[in-house]
């Protein structure tokens, strides 16, 4: 079990999300709206039947975020990423005809599709804050439901993954973690780091309700915000940008 968590004290609903370790740019940030816009249109036709038409297209929107947010180590990750994804989807079954390199190859296909997808709501999750999130739903007159449920999501999944780090630091500290000792005990490996996990999420759970409860979050009359979300000159940049790439994967498409 892990102790108190310094991420634990960071996790009001309000309070923007850690800063990207390559230091993003605050100055070029999309409206919380355009970028579900972009992430929910990326991820229908992606995860569509002949989706994978679109996946240069996502992924170089994604990597286009993350240049304009300073993401470089994301920025160069992304195209990598997917590179490895394709060549292992593409590549293995070249090798022998065997049914469980065609198996790898399906699911390296699939994985090709989260990165490029995921590399897009990478940028939403780390340049938009939750109270912006929340504030530009309300402006969309989206149900509460959603808007509380997206606005937890965005402050659970970077608690969780910091610790599921401190638990695996844990368990290295203790001799309980590496490669090796996974291999030579593969399910007492797992109820080492699962049990403190689930603990821990329970608990980050439990402070995120009461922390939107003491918010206000989905009550009525809906609260308002003192920053009010305006679409301006990035939000159309990158609608420009998601209309020329979609045009020439249609034309692309439709071309060969």
């Amino acid at each position: 079990m892990t102790g108190a968590s310094p991420q634990l004290g960071s996790l009001a609903l309000g309070e923007p999300a850690p800063a990207d370790p390559a230091g993003p740019a605050r100055g070029w940030v999309l409206d919380p709206r355009t970028a579900v816009v972009i992430l929910l249109a990326a991820s229908i036709t992606i995860m569509a039947p002949g989706g994978i038409w679109f996946v240069p297209a996502a992924l170089v929107a994604a990597t286009l975020l993350a240049v304009s947010e300073r993401a470089w180590r994301r920025a160069i990750g992304v195209p990598l990423a997917a590179a490895a994804a394709a060549g292992v989807a593409y590549l293995l079954p070249l090798v022998a005809p065997w049914p469980v390199l065609g198996f790898i190859s399906v699911m390296a296909g699939f994985a090709l599709r989260l990165v490029a997808v995921g590399g897009i709501a990478a940028h939403l999750a780390r340049t938009i804050p939750p109270t912006r999130f929340t504030a530009a739903l309300r402006a969309a007159r989206i149900p509460s439901a959603f808007t509380v449920s997206g606005a937890v999501l965005l402050r659970f999944v970077p608690t969780i993954i910091s610790e599921a780090r401190a638990v695996h630091d844990a368990m290295r500290l203790r001799g309980l973690g590496g490669g090796l000792a996974v291999l030579r005990h593969p399910i007492r490996s797992i109820e080492y780091f699962t049990v403190p996990l689930m603990a821990s999420s329970l608990r980050a759970a439990e402070d995120l309700s009461a922390s939107s409860l003491l918010r206000g979050l989905g009550s009525q009359p809906r609260p308002t915000s003192m920053h009010p979300p305006r679409f301006g000159l990035p939000d159309a940049v990158a609608a420009v940008v998601v209309v020329v790439l979609g045009a020439a994967t249609v034309l692309w498409g439709y071309g060969s």
